[in-house]
Order: structure tokens, then sequence, then C-alpha cells
């Protein structure tokens, strides 16, 4: 994610740009409708996108890098001015002592935690990246208000009542939410599907911004909203309409039936919900 932002910055700012993937396809944690839509653009902009890279090696050519590259069939050596690894991150827990106040860490350093964010020690709790349950600025905040509501306020709010959402920033963004359509397959319920293209919400098109799609997947049964991904101008914006639905509870007829206004991203959202159909 991050390394896909900074590959689209750095092509506009006029750089020459090899994105190299190790998986079969950009942001596999997305469906394979999202990840095809994002190479494209990323592609149209001059980005050369190579996946399914098996093993990369680094080793100083002058000033620049040189990099080996095996696996996809592409050439197998590339020169560079600037290399940035995008692997993951680790949490920063190696030096806080947490051995001494018997707080245990998992293989990897994370800090696990119950439902609460509570700790395996008693009376000690951990919110943030360090907890390994979110890793976003706005999932850490919630953190915070999740155990400060439980200790001062008295409630019993709780870790799994959050739905996940989240946007990655390429232009167009991507904002998600809940369940991808291969999560909700994978579940085994019965499902209503839909898609529709950017190019027919009004705002998209007086910006000339008409890139992606947005789609949904919902319960037949409950006739709750399961997941979204709008990728497109403002998605990260227009999520959050969706979020505040299915934090609300609510089947998605009552958002079918709200009147957006004109013209802007959310206005399609009615007529996407209208077109949902039973999964093939």
């Amino acid at each position: 994610y991050i390394g896909l932002e900074f590959a689209q910055a750095f092509r506009r700012f006029g750089a020459e740009v090899t994105v190299l993937e190790k998986g079969p396809r950009l942001v596999a944690r997305e469906d394979e409708d999202i990840s095809a839509e994002i190479a494209r653009f990323l592609a149209a902009e001059g980005i050369n996108v190579r996946t399914g890279i098996a093993a990369l090696s680094f080793s100083r050519a002058g000033d620049n890098v040189h990099v080996r590259v095996e696996g996809d069939g592409g050439p197998p050596d590339l020169e560079a001015s600037h290399v940035l690894v995008a692997i993951g991150r680790v949490p920063n827990t190696g030096d806080l002592g947490l051995d001494a106040a018997g707080v245990a860490r998992d293989a990897r350093g994370y800090i696990p935690v119950d439902d609460s964010l509570q700790t395996n020690v008693s009376g000690v709790w951990a919110m943030g990246d360090c907890n390994g349950r979110g890793a976003f600025t706005h999932t850490a905040y919630n953190d915070f208000e999740i155990i400060a509501a439980n200790l001062l306020d008295g409630a019993d709010r709780r870790l799994s009542a959050r739905i996940p959402a989240y946007a990655l920033y390429t232009d167009p963004p991507l904002g998600r939410v809940g369940m991808s359509e291969a999560q909700a397959r994978a579940s085994g319920r019965p499902l209503l599907v839909s898609s529709r293209p950017m190019a027919r919400v009004g705002r998209a098109v007086e910006k000339g911004e008409t890139i992606g799609f947005m789609k949904m997947v919902a319960d037949a049964q409950t006739k709750r909203i399961l997941g979204a991904a709008i990728l497109g101008t403002s998605g990260d914006e227009a999520i959050h309409g969706i979020l505040d639905m299915m934090n609300a509870d609510q089947p998605y007829d009552v958002l079918q039936w709200a009147v957006p206004i004109h013209p802007t991203v959310s206005e399609l959202i009615p007529t996407l919900i209208g077109d949902l159909k039973p999964a093939p």
C-alpha cells in the first residue's frame, strides 16, 4: 500500500518507477477486480509493474543501486537511483522492559490483547500499533476510546465491535470497509453483489476523473451490508456513508431510499444498492 502510494508520487515527480511485487498481483488483500484496476491506472501513468518476483538482491553500482530480479521472466537486471523496500512493519516493543512486567509478546513482537485491549497482565492495556490490531491512526485512536470509556465511564466497549475500514491513497484513492467480496464468499452465506463504474458518477464526470468503480456485497438473508469498496475520486470520503450504515446495523434498503446530494460521489450509492443481485 505505502509502496504504491510512493510509486505514483515519484512517477508524477518525473522519475522512472518500477514496482516489484512478490505476489501474483498488487494489493492481494483486495478483490482481483480492484487489483487489476489499480495495476491498469498505474501502468497508464508509465509505472512498470512486475509481479511474481521470486527473489531480489541489491549491490552498489557507482552512485546507483543494481537490482537483480528473479522469477517473473522479465529483465533480470535493473539500475536505480533509489530503492524503497516496502515489506511491512514490526512493532518497536523490544526495549520497553515488558519481560520485567510480565507482559507477553508474540513471535513478531506484538503484544496480544483481549477484546477490551487488556494484556495478559491484569491492569495493563496495550493500544495502537504495538498490539497488531489495526496499525492505522484511526484504529489506534479508537483503541484509546475503548480503554478510556471502559475505565472512566463504566462502559463495556469491545474491540470486536469495530468494523474495519481503511484507504489506499493512490490517485484515485481506494476506500474500503468490512469484508471483500472474496472474504464474504468464503463465509458461505448467501450473498448479493453489485458493481457500478465511476463513469456513472456525476461528480467524477464533472472533474474528468472517471477511473475506477464502486462495489458492494450484502447478506441476502439479513439484508445487512457486509463490505464495500469505492475505487475512484473521493472514494475515501464517500465510503463513510456505508461505514455509518454498517455501524448502525441497519438493512441496506434504509440507505437505498436515502436522498443524497447532487452532484456527489455518494449520489451513486443508492443506485449501487438497487443493483444488488444474487452472487453467481
